[in-house]
């Protein structure tokens, strides 16, 4: 789950928002998935969060946030196997925000925790490039507020 990257390997599906996350998940039955890895930040408010409020003062406010992050997409998957009485997959965080992906993380662990299980969510690095499915119009548009938040 990734709004931006592609994984340099073919072993996995992708999904860019909340939504398609969801419906994949509803559509294969979440006992059909192995692993799942999760990215934090999922579109332009997540982003301009990051750069405004993460990076230089560590701090993160979903309230903040517009669009939905990877830490709704913990929930649901936390709520999916508790709903189906069913063990989570192998979840993983590839995310580059360090607040969202701790809060993520630590969703996770708190749950298998509770269900006395491993906690086994852990941070990784995906091996990646990124999304040429973007127009160039809105890349350079998604560039230009990156460089417009990394110059303050």
């Amino acid at each position: 789950m990734d709004d931006v990257r592609i994984p340099k390997t073919d072993s996995w599906e992708i999904v860019r928002n909340y939504d398609e996350f969801v419906a994949h998940i509803k559509m294969n039955g979440l006992e059909s998935y192995e692993v799942i890895s999760l990215d934090h930040d999922l579109g332009e408010g997540a982003m301009v969060e990051y750069y405004t409020n993460v990076k230089p003062n560590y701090e993160l406010d979903y309230n903040r946030i517009p669009e939905k992050t990877g830490m709704d997409c913990a929930r649901y998957l936390v709520a999916e196997a508790m709903n189906k009485k069913i063990p989570l997959p192998t979840i993983y965080v590839h995310s580059a925000n360090p607040i969202g992906a701790a809060n993520m993380i630590g969703y996770v662990n708190n749950y298998f925790r509770n269900n006395k299980l491993p906690e086994v969510c852990i941070k990784v690095n995906i091996e990646h490039t990124y999304t040429e499915e973007l127009p160039a119009e809105e890349r350079e548009r998604r560039y230009n507020i990156l460089k417009k938040y990394k110059n303050k």
